[in-house]
């Protein structure tokens, strides 16, 4: 038998984890420190357009803040902080006491944290990329973009890399490591939505490494794959990109279905309605996500046929959409709703998502897209599908989950404060940007002359980033102050919720269950609430519980991918301190050598004793 687990130091265990529970959490704060630094630029460029012709940021700086704020969005906020909840709920949820590969799910965190930190030092290197965040060649070549570029391509690559090791981990987890009983038309729609989008991860992030890899190739190399005097084609990038493009944003907003479709039933106390239809939906939209890409690219001059067809498929995405808004306003049609700062975001994501969606379907008539393509239009129904419904689901998630996730309730007063004034300036932010688009305003710009009916509007959307900006200070504010003065939660189940992880005491122990649950039905706890005495019935005797060792493995793969990374970057800078190759290589071979160790390395992993388990049971485990 494996020995028992050895102390460690506070600052270790964290940067040796391997507990999917607190890698959720450093995912949650990595995702926000990443949040705040996009939210800032996001304001530095609603200030430059406060007044016409302002020189609160001169053009270079605009277009770099416009290309690092939609790829940190994008990338380094909202995957992670989705992360953040995948990790920390869906093991809780199917009854597993880990992940499959808990080394993997560290080493996933780590290198997408080396890929974020990659890209941001393109600060301190001559500038942040420039080329906007879709890094349209010839914009992206070397012709054109400096090193900042060069940080983006190698910054994603890694990031990437990350985020399709953690998918595809989840991916085992759900089909390998359910509870007796949990079949997959059982799991919590979180899960389900969480499962396909790992799958969309799986086959959305290969081509864009693919295409990373060519534009690299293209700057650091030479080589010419989009450069079109040399034989290459540019309209090849946006293909690739969009490939992947497109898919992202289910990637995206399908996890924050699932927390919506958690949420709302917990709050109107009623099973959600139609699952069966919901689960399809999904799995329905996730295959049409694959199939409508080119619709980023009706001004691309592909002609009516292909215009046509990808329009078509665009539009039919509403159908499987439209039965989701439905199922969630027939769960919540008399029910007995309590409207609390989850509930809150919750149910305002609903009409604010179909807003989104409906301007979704106006971009899909390519005719009309050519008057909408380049214009705010674009600019407001893209936010109203981020923020209005990927951005509202995580809030609605932080404000359900955070007491299972930190053993203290978030202050309610505060709560809503924060909703209300959010909301308010999230419409006078983007809602006034449909109507800047049909006057024609032209997104990407950093200044625009007066007197053409654009100032009063541009002066209202800019407003309405102060509102958001003042929200978010006082959701950290409501984070520092429960932390301190919040109300503690001492029992397992404060929602009277319906799913697994509500079962379980609170603080979660390191093992999760005591002894794995049988499941009988779907929303299983509060089936035992219902059937039973409220507490899940065992599926297993109690016994010893075996756990993974800590490994400070992943952390130093992560540092030497980072400086790969950056050798490969420096082949781009004039006059190098050191030999780029030999950063490069040694980056890479301090990968693979810890690779090669863990490989070799047996680690059997520690023994919970029996007495231990028992001991926690009878003080209120599952």
């Amino acid at each position: 038998m494996a020995a028992q687990k050895q102390e460690k130091s506070v600052v270790w265990d964290w940067l040796t984890t391997v507990d999917h529970k607190k890698l959720g959490i450093m995912y949650l704060i990595a995702g926000t420190l990443f949040f705040v630094k996009a939210g800032v630029m996001a304001l530095f460029m609603r200030i430059q357009l406060m007044y016409p012709q302002m020189n609160f940021l001169s053009g270079q700086t605009f277009n770099e803040f416009i290309t690092m704020h939609g790829t940190i969005m994008l990338f380094l906020a909202a995957t992670p902080l989705l992360f953040a909840f995948m990790n920390f709920v869906i093991p809780l949820q199917i009854g597993a006491r880990d992940v499959a590969f808990p080394f993997v799910n560290a080493l996933g965190f780590w290198i997408f944290f080396a890929g974020g930190l990659l890209l941001s030092m393109s600060w301190f290197f001559g500038g942040g990329p420039d080329a906007g965040w879709t890094a349209y060649v010839p914009l992206s070549s070397r012709d054109y973009a400096g090193t900042g570029l060069d940080f983006y391509v190698l910054g994603l690559q890694i990031s990437g890399i990350g985020t399709l090791i953690s998918a595809i981990n989840f991916l085992v987890t759900v089909v390998n490591m359910r509870a007796p009983g949990m079949t997959m038309m059982r799991l919590p729609l979180f899960v389900w939505t969480s499962f396909i989008s790992s799958t969309l991860i799986l086959f959305a992030f290969t081509p864009l490494a693919a295409g990373l890899a060519l534009l690299m190739l293209d700057r650091i190399f030479g080589a010419q794959f989009f450069i079109p005097g040399m034989g290459g084609n540019t309209v090849l990038w946006q293909h690739i990109f969009w490939i992947f493009g497109h898919p992202e944003v289910y990637i995206l907003v399908l996890p924050a279905f699932g927390i919506i479709s958690e949420v709302i039933p917990a709050f109107s106390r009623k099973r959600l309605f139609g699952y069966t239809a919901m689960v399809f939906a999904t799995i329905v939209i996730a295959f049409l996500g694959f199939m409508v890409w080119a619709h980023h690219m009706f001004t691309v001059g592909m002609g009516p046929v292909a215009n046509s067809i990808f329009a078509i498929a665009t539009m039919t995405i509403a159908v499987p959409t439209g039965i989701k808004i439905f199922n969630w306003l027939f769960t919540m049609w008399g029910g007995k709703i309590t409207f609390n700062t989850a509930m809150l975001f919750a149910s305002s994501f609903v009409p604010t998502f179909v807003l989104g969606g409906v301007t979704g379907v106006m971009l899909a008539m390519a005719p009309v897209d050519y008057l909408y393509h380049d214009t705010y239009f674009v600019v407001a129904h893209f936010h109203y599908i981020i923020v209005g419904g990927i951005v509202l689901g995580i809030f609605a998630g932080v404000f359900y989950w955070y007491p299972k996730m930190f053993g203290h309730m978030l202050n309610e007063t505060l709560g809503k404060i924060f909703f209300w004034v959010f909301t308010i300036g999230f419409h006078l932010t983007f809602f006034i940007q449909h109507l800047l688009g049909l006057m024609g305003m032209p997104r990407r710009v950093y200044t625009y002359l007066g007197d053409q009916g654009l100032d009063t509007f541009n002066f209202i959307s800019t407003i309405g980033t102060f509102f958001m900006s003042t929200a978010v200070i006082i959701l950290v504010i409501n984070v520092i102050y429960s932390a301190f003065k919040g109300e503690r939660v001492t029992v397992a189940d404060p929602w009277d919720a319906r799913t697994l992880e509500w079962a379980i005491p609170t603080p979660v122990p390191e093992y999760n269950f005591a002894q794995l649950p049988q499941v009988r039905s779907l929303d299983p706890l509060f089936y035992e609430k219902i059937h039973g005495d409220g507490t899940m019935k065992p599926a297993e005797p109690v016994g010893a519980i075996h756990m993974p060792n800590g490994s400070i493995l992943p952390l130093i793969m992560s540092v030497g991918l980072f400086f790969a990374g950056f050798g490969f970057i420096m082949m781009n800078m004039e006059n190098p301190i050191i030999n780029p190759w030999i950063v490069a290589i040694g980056g890479l071979a301090l990968t693979f050598g810890c690779m090669f160790v863990r490989s070799v390395k047996e680690d059997h992993g520690y023994y919970i004793p029996v007495e231990q388990v028992k001991a926690d049971l009878k003080k209120g485990g599952n």
